[in-house]
């Protein structure tokens, strides 16, 4: 190895570490909402910070949603495998839970707050 295979690894490394850092920092935020989707079709939005628990039937199979201390998770699901079950629970900003058997996603989000942009200017379908 030479000199500018040693830079040029040093380079990409100080890449890598930095995209990491950033990418940390942007969902270091908790979301304030949680959005649901079955079949690629809006299920509804529900605060993050309002304790519910519901179920959503439908032809693929049934999953119990519990939104509970400023998490959300899957409690319960018919799927074969459970992974959604698994994933346990999320309250930062972006992350989320997919059920592939049910077609069911979970995404947490962060809307607008002290009258500032937002993460979310709009819904593109």
């Amino acid at each position: 190895m030479n000199k500018r295979d040693i830079a040029l690894i040093i380079i990409i490394l100080i890449i890598a570490v930095l995209s990491y850092c950033i990418m940390n920092i942007s969902s270091d935020k908790d979301g304030d909402m949680v959005l649901v989707t079955v079949d690629g079709k809006s299920y509804g939005t529900y605060k993050l910070h309002e304790d519910r628990e519901f179920e959503i039937q439908n032809e693929y199979g049934y999953n119990i949603i519990s939104i509970h201390d400023g998490e959300v998770c899957i409690k319960d699901a018919d799927c074969p495998d459970k992974y959604c079950v698994k994933q346990g629970k999320i309250s930062k900003n972006n992350e989320s839970i997919i059920c592939l058997p049910h077609k069911l996603v979970i995404e947490t989000v962060r809307t607008m707050d002290d009258g500032g942009a937002g993460d979310i200017d709009s819904v593109a379908k």
